[in-house]
């Protein structure tokens, strides 16, 4: 295991071309401590956990003390923002210290809120411990619900003062990843008619992290399907889940099919097809519904980017449509049919989880209560052991009637397989979450760190880092929204 002055750095993309990015040092922050770390996030970069100890630790991740063997840099990009051509972007307030080998893999690390760069955009290259602490627990709360993510070191407070819509306080959150390399990295090459840098990035993306894109008769076309595959695979997950990422942007859709940029997202409480998580999306855009298309739309402009050297459109259209849709509704249907305790495909399940989805728009259960109750449920219940068997979802719903109805259908779909409740139920209760990281308990979290306490923020990571588990100490992280979250919005400020 390594200190901090021994990480073996072995920074990549600092060997592009200097046009890919600007060399800076994180703007240092005044009196930094630690509100929390990951010691898992650790050792994925072979760090010893003890160094998180550190009195310095802080130093180091608050951007007033460089690793040795970092090369920071801030690195540029572009994209559409909510449909809008944006034009230029890039890391207006993250800067890129470099890259460790760890035991299985590369990580770039980032700090997330270390000060102005050459793309803040007037901005003042700052975040704020309400978003650090929403980004920390949300990357982790992904990575222990399976789904591909950056990851999230250590969030790092100061005392000093950032205007948002009111007076807060500075933070940086350490960010890791294999590459942070966007759809709009592609975009902003592609807009300037820079095709030598063009190639340059697609080459990086394919000799570093999908070598087997090589082999094809053009590497190109295959980094495209291969985007489009792992996109479509992503967003089933995030659709599966009830995740809302809020603001899928071109510039926050990795090329690697990772969720990035934890800013205005939300999961699922009632479940409602049209909810937006993001109070600035006023249109609607980015809704819980519209995340699939999205998805297609994005790798359309990501197409668009390629095209000079894949070919001709028709080329890059095939790439797209053989790819995206497929991979989601697959992938969506294997998340689905395992969380309803489907263990086989049989003809029909489409219409069942369409009448399922349908079931829920009108009658907005909890969406996670929903699945995790009905793991409990036995594959047989008659007369008026059903209504006390049944219980836990029926109660659900307002419309008892109905649930009965759909669990009778659910109950003959189970019946075609006959598999035993005990085999069923834990396969059930093993993709289906009881914990997810609501709106109200990261704001409970943050209100206690804002007071001086920390404990929550730990406490939820713990929990969130097992999901499936049941964990009677967190009981609490398991109820439905208290009334005083009825008013919580969440926008791109945060």
């Amino acid at each position: 295991m390594h200190t901090l002055e021994t990480l073996p750095f072995d920074n990549a993309f600092a060997r592009m071309p200097a046009s890919f990015y600007t060399r800076l040092a994180p703007e240092p922050l005044p009196r930094p401590y630690l509100v929390a770390a990951s010691t898992e996030v650790a050792r994925l970069i072979g760090l010893d956990p003890a160094e998180l100890a550190r009195p310095d630790f802080p130093q180091f991740f608050a951007g007033n003390q460089p690793l040795p063997g970092s090369d920071p840099l801030a690195a540029v990009y572009s994209g559409h923002q909510f449909g809008v051509w944006a034009g230029q972007l890039g890391d207006g307030r993250a800067h890129l210290l470099g890259e460790v080998a760890g035991p299985d893999s590369g990580w770039e690390i980032q700090l997330k809120g270390a000060g102005q760069t050459p793309y803040s955009r007037f901005a003042d290259g700052r975040a704020v411990l309400r978003s650090s602490i929403r980004e920390y627990l949300c990357s982790e709360a992904m990575a222990g619900l399976g789904i591909p993510t950056t990851r999230a070191l250590c969030v790092v407070g100061s005392s000093a003062p950032v205007r948002r819509e009111t007076i807060e306080t500075a933070a940086v959150v350490t960010r890791l990843a294999p590459s942070f390399i966007r759809f709009g990295s592609f975009e902003h090459w592609r807009v300037l008619r820079r095709m030598d840098e063009l190639r340059q990035l697609a080459d990086h993306v394919i000799e570093r992290f999908r070598p087997e894109c090589r082999a094809a008769a053009n590497p190109y076309d295959a980094l495209l399907r291969d985007v489009g595959r792992r996109t479509g695979e992503l967003i089933a997950h995030w659709q599966a889940v009830g995740f809302m990422h809020g603001v899928m942007n071109t510039d926050n859709m990795s090329i690697l099919g990772l969720t990035l940029d934890y800013g205005p997202f939300g999961f699922m409480d009632a479940f409602d097809a049209g909810h937006i998580c993001n109070h600035s999306d006023a249109d609607g855009r980015y809704s819980y519904q519209s995340q699939p298309q999205i998805g297609h739309w994005n790798l359309y402009a990501l197409g668009r980017a390629l095209a000079p050297l894949i070919g001709d459109q028709a080329a890059v259209q095939a790439a797209i449509e053989e790819s995206y849709a497929p991979a989601f509704e697959r992938h969506f249907m294997d998340l689905t049919r395992a969380k309803l305790g489907f263990a086989q495909a049989l003809p029909g399940d489409e219409d069942f989880v369409g009448e399922t989805f349908a079931l829920l728009q009108s009658q907005h259960p909890d969406y996670t209560q929903f699945f995790r109750q009905l793991s409990r449920l036995p594959s047989q219940a008659e007369g008026t052991s059903r209504v006390a068997a049944d219980a836990p979802v029926r109660d659900l719903f307002i419309d008892r009637a109905a649930a009965d109805a759909w669990i009778a259908l659910w109950r003959a779909r189970l019946g075609a397989e006959g598999r035993a409740d005990a085999e069923r139920q834990a396969g059930m209760r093993a993709v289906n979450p009881k914990y997810i990281l609501r709106n109200w308990i990261a704001e409970s979290a943050i209100r206690a760190a804002r007071a001086g306490d920390y404990s929550e923020v730990a406490a939820v990571h713990d929990c969130l880092c097992r999901p499936f588990d049941e964990q009677p100490e967190y009981e609490r992280f398991a109820a439905p929204p208290p009334d005083w979250a009825e008013g919580l919005s969440v926008s791109c400020s945060s």
